[in-house]
């Protein structure tokens, strides 16, 4: 480690939150709110039919709905809580990355060309097609309003989280109104916006991430002559961890007792199966597989995405080491206890702590960290009010006899709602890590969704009851062992921060009998058991259905059609 870069350490250590910039950050974050909200409006005027409003047209094309996919998919959890995670445990932080990125081989292969092929705006259209209509969409919606609720959680806390940083605010009631304040942002994009707005934020997003972390991750490399194992050994030594580089300094970590030794292992085994399975039961990445016009173009989308997200995840990888080397572990976790606001303060840091310079990296890299939480927030507050308006409204409380213009319209209600319900829950998550927080939504999905969607897809004996049964019995499972687990009660300290890492901070209160903080391990295997034992207890099964969905599926014919309406 150079003298230049341990002073550089130092300067980060010592700055406290810089308070005399905050003209320029309110300006940056002004001029894009002013732009996405441009965005909005004028996309609004195209919002004519439930398809625009829902699918954008089925208009984008391959490497814009790539893209935004892509803008969709890398949220505040990649960029300040994996960041976080890496800086303050090394290793076993990347395996956040590992875990994302690996998970959209499984939506490639198995879901994207299939859901495009079959359904039209939800995921309950995909569930439904051969079953009965009301209780699956029932069922299907419910799920999807939850997993995306959790999904909010962890964009609500990364902003109260960012803005705070940035203009000095320690207050709690202050961080309570700037995420009040994203809540009415996300609002305002999906009721007027719609899909094409959200898409075209998302675009916008995704660019503006891209190039503010390449331009961090090649100022970090620079720094240590582009020599990645320099950057890594830099890390651990001024880490003060000798195990920073190995696993098990967050995972499967040796203790004294056997138990809490396995408990560990299990934990991050996990923690990987909610991850590579998770994605392909996300309410908000399965619609993006409507906004194109065909099968063909769903499959470019993803390749798009794919290449984007991996390039994006390697240099998370840069970036959470460089805030480790450059960076003093206590001035993290003092700003903020789980890491997640790493990024932000390297980004300051390459600038130079208290110079213009770094003023300005501080207010262009948090300003992108903030687009990237509209983006998300505005693209799950959509596919959950979807749900309720065309799956709920519209095909189970009116049975289908409903007009476009109504059903969007309840759509934009139900935005609001579920806008200010996310508030409301994330007001006393704001001490988790937010990618944390995405890990639990991963676990929900491929818990609730993914076994309902795979086994509707590929197992002819698949019926009604299955899919009900699947998707109240992981949901249940999950959301159980979730409020059972260290997660809620026990007030358990985390070793790095010395804070308490549950909701109840007081040690007193503890109903946590179920040991792993995620349950993906247990929920998403029950997921599946109550999914095939439903189906093989009911005497249901449409071979015609089946057949038709089978051609629809794998040759694509209705997803032209789909496209022509």
């Amino acid at each position: 480690m150079t003298a230049g870069t341990m002073t550089l350490a130092a300067e980060a250590a010592a700055a406290a939150p810089d308070t005399s910039h905050q003209t320029l950050t309110v300006i940056l974050f002004a001029v894009f709110v002013a732009i996405t909200l441009g965005i909005t409006l004028r996309a609004s005027r195209q919002n004519r039919t439930a398809a625009d409003f829902y699918a954008g047209g089925r208009s984008f094309k391959g490497w814009q709905n790539g893209l935004a996919i892509g803008g969709d998919y890398m949220s505040a959890a990649s960029f300040l809580g994996i960041a976080g995670l890496i800086s303050l445990y090394g290793y076993d932080g990347f395996l956040y990355s590992i875990g994302f990125l690996v998970a959209w081989l499984v939506a490639l292969l198995l879901v994207a060309e299939l859901m495009r092929n079959t359904g039209k705006y939800t995921m309950a259209d995909v569930l439904s097609f051969r079953m009965r209509q009301r209780p699956v969409r029932t069922a299907a919606s419910i799920s999807t309003v939850v997993v995306s609720i959790f999904y909010l959680l962890a964009q609500m806390v990364g902003a109260g989280t960012l803005v705070a940083l940035l203009l000095g605010i320690t207050s709690p009631g202050a961080k309570n109104m700037v995420i009040a304040g994203v809540g009415l942002l996300m609002i305002i994009y999906v009721v007027f916006g719609g899909m094409k707005g959200t898409t075209w934020v998302q675009i916008v997003k995704a660019v503006m991430l891209i190039t503010g972390a390449a331009v961090m991750t090649f100022w970090v490399l620079g720094k240590y002559g582009f020599n990645l194992s320099s950057l890594l050994g830099a890390a651990r030594d001024n880490s003060g961890k000798p195990g920073f580089l190995e696993p098990g300094l967050y995972y499967g970590k040796e203790n004294a007792s056997v138990w809490k030794t396995l408990v560990s292992k299990l934990d991050f085994v996990s923690l990987g199966l909610a991850l590579v399975l998770g994605t392909a039961g996300l309410p908000h990445i399965l619609i993006r597989f409507y906004t194109v016009p065909d099968s063909k173009t769903a499959r470019k989308s993803v390749n798009w995405a794919i290449a984007i997200i991996g390039v994006f995840y390697l240099m998370t990888l840069v970036i959470g080491f460089g805030a480790a080397a450059l960076l003093n572990q206590k001035d993290i976790t003092d700003r903020n206890p789980a890491g997640n606001t790493a990024a932000p303060q390297l980004a300051e840091a390459l600038g130079g702590a208290g110079t213009n310079l770094g003023a300005v990296m501080l207010a262009v890299i948090a300003a992108v960290a903030f687009a990237t939480i509209l983006a998300v927030v505005a693209g799950l507050a959509l596919a959950s009010s979807s749900s309720l308006a065309h799956d709920l409204y519209a095909n189970v409380i009116r049975k289908g006899k409903t007009t476009d213009a109504e059903e969007v319209r309840v759509g934009r209600i139900s935005a609001v709602v579920i806008g200010a319900v996310s508030v409301a829950l994330a007001i006393p998550a704001q001490s988790l890590n937010v990618a944390f927080l995405v890990a639990l939504a991963f676990a929900i999905a491929a818990s609730a969704n993914l076994p309902s969607i795979l086994l509707s897809l590929f197992w002819k004996r698949f019926n009604t009851r299955g899919a009900t049964w699947g998707i109240y019995g992981g949901l249940g499972s999950a959301l159980v062992l979730l409020v059972f687990s260290p997660n809620v009660s026990g007030g358990v300290v985390n070793a790095t921060t010395g804070k308490a890492a549950s909701l109840i901070s007081n040690p007193a209160v503890d109903f946590a009998w179920f040991p792993l903080s995620n349950p993906g391990l247990v929920s998403i295997p029950l997921g599946f058991l109550f999914a095939i034992v439903g189906a093989l207890t009911s005497k249901e099964n449409d071979k015609a259905k089946w057949a038709e969905m089978e051609v629809r599926s794998l040759t694509g014919a209705h997803a032209e059609k789909a496209a022509k309406h």
